[in-house]
């Protein structure tokens, strides 16, 4: 009885890759072309800043931390205008979603992962072009490509930089550092997690030394926002607004839409609450269980999906940050789990950036069922990820 080869390392890569160069390319036509909603021209501010020997957080200020810097000021150097700008941001991005797809397959088993990752921007929409969100992206998946080959210093140190780009990747720290005493030892886990603080420190401390106020303002706008328009939370209210006549206003603020008065305050703190429960759940349950690879993908994916589904604000661009990580779950599990994140990156491409001014500024009907039914599939996604490590812990004990 013959059995079908497998495809080698280097056809699942090249393979996945053609396919991402492909669906970066037709996001540039059709309907992805159309009613655009970007963040290119922020960007493009803080880069000429920067190019002009302005200082970040001193001299203007920024909502990012510093390790989002780079991938402002490399796209301003010699640029001409904003479609110059555009056009450059947009290539660091692809080649961004190029390295993602290269380490998942370099991480997986088999193609259809990294083939997965390579049409997640055809079904999330022209988001992708103008948010920089692949860049933490590739930098996390990149950490756990390291760590599951026994560099623990330098996945620890590479989430570092993750860290100090988008501040989500430090929910994978207490998994990082679990798996590192366990298959390392005790050294190897106190060595890593002294690179992490010091690769974070490295890049974070300049600037605060320069200008405390202004970094630690950048920090606590991202901590301190309130209930945003497409959270869960959110979700509920439109639907409690729609069904029973609930009174909901929505206010501008942050650099997003967002429902305000005190019941959307208490909502936002109930969720923030449950969200840290179920982060730490996930944690305990990693950590009384096995420390193979697989369990360390399937705890991460997990992690991150909690932090995404059930915080106060939910962007379509946090997405980006599940496309790496939730395919290299393995199993039946994985299947599930790669099947809802397709649907929630549909789901959201209906309603963003098409329906999105008329669900901010009109409460849309149709556009608040449709983030509703987005968000409630992400709580599925986050359940099956979360139960996954839950049993395996059980299994364990």
């Amino acid at each position: 009885m013959s059995t079908r080869p497998s495809w080698p390392p280097s056809a699942r890569a090249a393979l996945a890759v053609a396919v991402f160069l492909v669906s970066w390319g037709l996001l540039h036509h059709g309907f992805y072309a159309r009613s655009r909603i970007v963040d290119t021209p922020i960007y493009e501010r803080y880069g000429e800043a920067m190019t002009d020997g302005e200082v970040p957080y001193r001299d203007f200020a920024v909502e990012y931390p510093p390790a989002a810097l780079p991938v402002f000021v490399l796209p301003a150097v010699g640029s001409g205008d904003s479609n110059d700008y555009s056009r450059r941001f947009e290539g660091l991005m692809a080649a961004f979603g190029v390295a993602s797809v290269l380490l998942v397959a370099a991480v997986a088993s088999s193609v259809w992962p990294a083939v997965f990752v390579a049409v997640a921007p055809l079904l999330l929409g022209s988001v992708e072009l103008s948010r920089f969100d692949a860049w933490p992206a590739a930098l996390t998946v990149a950490a756990l490509a390291l760590l599951v080959r026994g560099s623990f210093a330098f996945g620890l140190g590479t989430l570092g930089v993750a860290t100090a780009a988008k501040l989500y990747p430090i929910v994978l720290v207490p998994l990082a550092l679990t798996h590192v005493w366990r298959v390392g030892g005790r050294g190897a886990a106190a060595r890593s997690a002294a690179f992490f603080a010091a690769v974070v420190g490295g890049i974070v401390l300049p600037f605060a030394a320069v200008s405390p106020g202004g970094v630690w303002d950048a920090f606590w706008r991202q901590a301190g926002r309130p209930l945003q328009i497409e959270s869960l939370g959110s979700s509920f209210l439109l639907a409690a607004h729609h069904l029973f006549g609930v009174d909901v206003t929505m206010e501008s603020s942050h650099g997003s839409q967002n429902l305000a008065g005190p019941l959307p305050d208490a909502v936002a703190v109930s969720s923030t609450l449950v969200q840290a429960a179920l982060l730490v759940a996930i944690w305990v349950w990693y950590a009384r269980g096995g420390s193979d690879r697989d369990r360390l993908l399937t705890a991460s994916a997990a992690a991150v999906c909690a932090f995404v589904a059930l915080g106060k604000v939910l962007s379509p661009q946090f997405l980006i940050w599940l496309v790496p990580l939730v395919p290299l779950v393995r199993g039946r599990r994985g299947i599930a789990a790669s099947a809802l994140l397709g649907v929630a990156l549909v789901l959201t491409q209906l309603w963003f950036p098409y329906r999105y001014w008329r669900l901010a500024l009109e409460f849309d009907p149709a556009a608040s069922w449709l983030v509703l039914v987005r968000d409630l599939v992400m709580v599925a996604l986050t359940l099956v990820l979360a139960t996954a490590v839950r049993r395996e812990r059980s299994r364990s004990g």
